[in-house]
């Protein structure tokens, strides 16, 4: 990767962390026994920064009360941007999005945040090893990291459902040889972690988040921006509508 753009992409991978992490208080939420508790689980494309990029969350969580679905989502990170009431609702803003964070940090955290939460019955795994790619970091290890993430959110809970995306791209203009390389990988690897890791409990769902995914779904050379949060929305609610408890 030509050294010009590494620089410019991990810049935008890191530039929200410090500005997100001063609008987003962390704290253990109340223990909730609702059913359908949902995990929103990653880096920046979780957490959003509105009024700069989006996440997804927002848009799905329309998606799920519109459709009249029992939910909650949680996480230890509170949202603190603006968004308007929905059908005088609102927004669920708990995550577990923390912008610029690898695999590897993820899997450092993920026991701490479980033990603050009431055990997730899914968890949306959003971009996995996007950051690891990004910041050139080895392949294979963000790999093992990734699976070693579902591993203790199934001993956390047996029967929890894993819905991990086939990551979007970035925009074409950053997606050299190399990136591109890793992004192609990931794709097929998410499709066998699902396969190995599902078990008779537990199932683990590869999500395509990168078919039909376009640069002017983006509001900077990685994150959404509002149609490419409804995009993603979209997709996540076709495969959760086949799960979620009635």
């Amino acid at each position: 990767m030509k050294l010009f753009l590494k620089i410019g992409v991990l810049g935008l991978s890191l530039l929200f962390v410090g500005a997100c992490d001063n609008e987003n208080a962390t704290g253990p939420e109340e223990t909730t026994v609702s059913i359908n508790k949902i995990m929103p689980l990653g880096a920046s494309r979780v957490e959003g920064a509105r009024p700069v990029f989006e996440s997804y969350r927002y848009d799905l969580w329309i998606d799920l009360k519109e459709n009249g679905w029992t939910f909650d989502f949680i996480g230890t990170r509170l949202d603190q941007a603006s968004y308007p009431p929905h059908e005088g609702d609102e927004f669920d803003k708990d995550h577990e999005g923390r912008s610029g964070w690898t695999s590897g940090q993820i899997l450092n955290g993920i026991e701490g945040w479980l033990s603050d939460l009431s055990s997730p019955d899914i968890v949306l795994f959003s971009s996995p090893g996007g950051n690891d790619g990004l910041n050139g970091l080895p392949y294979e290890q963000a790999v093992s990291n990734i699976n070693s993430i579902i591993d203790i959110l199934q001993a956390n809970n047996p029967d929890v459902t894993v819905i991990i995306e086939q990551m979007a791209p970035g925009r074409s203009d950053i997606m050299n040889a190399e990136l591109t390389t890793y992004f192609e990988k990931m794709q097929q690897e998410v499709e066998n972690i699902a396969t190995d890791q599902t078990t008779s409990t537990s199932q683990v769902i590869a999500v395509d988040m990168y078919s039909e995914f376009k640069d002017s779904y983006l509001s900077d050379e990685v994150h959404y921006n509002e149609e490419g949060a409804d995009f993603i929305a979209n997709r996540y609610y076709d495969e959760l509508i086949n799960v979620l408890e009635e």
